[in-house]
């Protein structure tokens, strides 16, 4: 009887550690500056758009849909850049058959994690980015 409730005590003391040491390994996304679109979009975006946002990135080979390029995204839309529906697209509101669906958006959790849930910093972040991605389209 001992025993066994020696061995409760110490299972009951020991693996809730265990459990709270592996929670605190597991690894987030990587912070990255909520002003700098360039260093948002290598980051988050360039291992399936690619570095120029082309399409091209390294992910795209084992994915099963096409990936945009993202630098014709004006010309698509009749020479204007649509920074509202790029930014629905970020944040996870608008709907990319290769981002899945809204139940399970991309980048807006990952900017609010990242963020501190500061809503001004998300939005830092998605202005940003979205201005970017606008430097990105061809002439």
């Amino acid at each position: 009887m001992f025993r066994t409730f020696t061995l409760a005590l110490i299972l009951s003391t020991v693996l809730p550690c265990i459990a709270q040491d592996a929670a605190v390994k597991k690894v987030g996304p990587r912070y990255t500056s909520p002003t700098s679109g360039p260093e948002m979009y290598q980051a988050y975006c360039a291992s399936c758009h690619g570095q120029a946002g082309k399409g091209d990135g390294p992910v795209v080979a084992a994915l099963k849909g096409t990936v945009p390029d993202l630098t014709t995204l004006a010309k698509r839309n009749g020479g204007v850049f649509p920074a509202k529906k790029v930014g629905e697209f970020i944040r996870g509101v608008a709907v990319a058959a290769a981002h899945g669906n809204l139940d399970m958006p991309v980048w807006g959790p990952i900017f609010h994690s990242v963020s501190n849930r500061e809503a001004a910093l998300v939005n830092m972040r998605v202005v940003n980015l979205t201005k970017h991605l606008e430097s990105m389209q061809v002439k």
